[in-house]
């Protein structure tokens, strides 16, 4: 049976990825890969494809919530397009010129994504710690101002550009793109995680929406670099969509219910078993 004869299976793949996004705020590519790859059978490269244009259509919606509440950091988010799209375009350029056979490539490709994932869990299980790490730096960072500059312009810590720091700041993105662009992965929670490392005095909230806003520019152009490839499987992508929309709405409206230190424990240790399946396929 091809791809094509499964819509119905994909529709509800989509719903219960949407849910689970939209209730823990994980980002969908560290589910939706790994389940049409494991589930699915779909080949790594077309799974990656496919989802990093679903995951631009789905954050374009997160970015509009976000941006009317004021969620943005926008210098952040641009210091981090012009590290990760260069670098996603990059990698494209490399996948197209690789001369890989298509079984060896696809298993590249599923190790660096379960190495990925396992990364992902880690963030997730570890996200204060990182954080309190990156408090106790911000002193040494703030020179001989320290904690009292902190107290008057938490964001102006030897900082450029709107409180951004431009050079960490492309380097991350530069990874996130290479990553993004291979696995799908990066940059939902590992972009935030490291965010919450590099400005551990900026909100949260404005943290994940500057986060939010920098993956959908990268997720169309690496997914549009795939179509190009002809890695993306559109009747898939249209069945993924009918399903998660509506479900991530769900998700979020249920948010409030869930017990979210169990469930992110959960999700954790989820991550870490599809990772390790990936890594020994």
């Amino acid at each position: 049976m091809s791809l094509n004869d499964l819509p119905l299976a994909f529709i509800l793949g989509g719903a219960v990825v949407g849910f689970i996004v939209g209730a823990t705020g994980v980002g969908g590519g560290s589910l939706m890969t790994p389940l049409l790859t494991l589930a699915f059978g779909v080949p790594a490269q077309v799974a990656v494809g496919t989802d990093l244009l679903f995951a631009a259509v789905t954050k374009a919606n997160g970015v509009r919530a976000h941006s009317r509440r004021g969620n943005v950091h926008w210098p952040i988010t641009m210091w981090m397009i012009a590290g990760s799209v260069p670098a996603s375009v990059a990698t494209l350029a490399a996948m197209r010129n690789a001369h890989i056979d298509t079984r060896s490539f696809d298993l590249f490709v599923s190790h660096a994504l379960g190495a990925t994932l396992l990364l992902t869990a880690t963030g997730l299980l570890l996200q204060r710690q990182i954080r309190a790490i990156g408090l106790r730096l911000v002193p040494e960072r703030a020179g001989a101002g320290g904690p009292a500059l902190l107290a008057t312009a938490p964001l102006q810590v030897g900082l450029d550009t709107g409180g951004a720091r431009p050079l960490p700041t492309m380097l991350l993105g530069a990874v996130i793109g290479g990553l993004v662009t291979l696995t799908s992965v990066g940059a939902g929670l590992i972009g935030v995680v490291a965010l919450l490392f590099l400005y551990p005095s900026l909100e949260t909230r404005r943290i994940v929406g500057a986060d939010v806003a920098h993956a959908v520019p990268l997720t169309l152009i690496a997914g549009l670099g795939h179509a190009a490839l002809g890695t993306v499987n559109w009747s898939m992508l249209v069945a993924l969509l009918i399903g998660s929309v509506p479900a991530i709405g769900f998700g979020a409206a249920a948010a409030h219910r869930l017990p979210d230190r169990a469930l992110r424990a959960a999700l954790a240790a989820m991550l870490v078993l599809l990772g390790l399946r990936l890594l020994l396929k």
